[in-house]
């Protein structure tokens, strides 16, 4: 069975992307999630460069939003 990685995805205000391996030192970023997604294969690939294998990738998108009740 391979190797899972988590990645915590966060939405800057500006909607940009900003991810975090939270089992690895990998981190980048992306303007979309089209983006994001091939940063995150690039970073994960530059990462592993010298193992057998690649872990599967899974996201984690964290959604901050404030509701303000009247």
């Amino acid at each position: 069975m391979r190797e899972t990685i988590v990645f915590e995805i966060n939405q800057e205000d500006d909607g940009g992307f900003i991810a975090e391996c939270l089992s690895e030192d990998i981190f980048t970023e992306g303007d979309s999630w089209e983006e994001l997604k091939e940063n995150i294969t690039e970073a994960v690939k530059a990462f592993y460069f010298d193992k057998t294998f690649i872990p599967i990738v899974k996201l984690h998108l964290v959604k901050n939003e404030t509701l303000v009740i009247q």
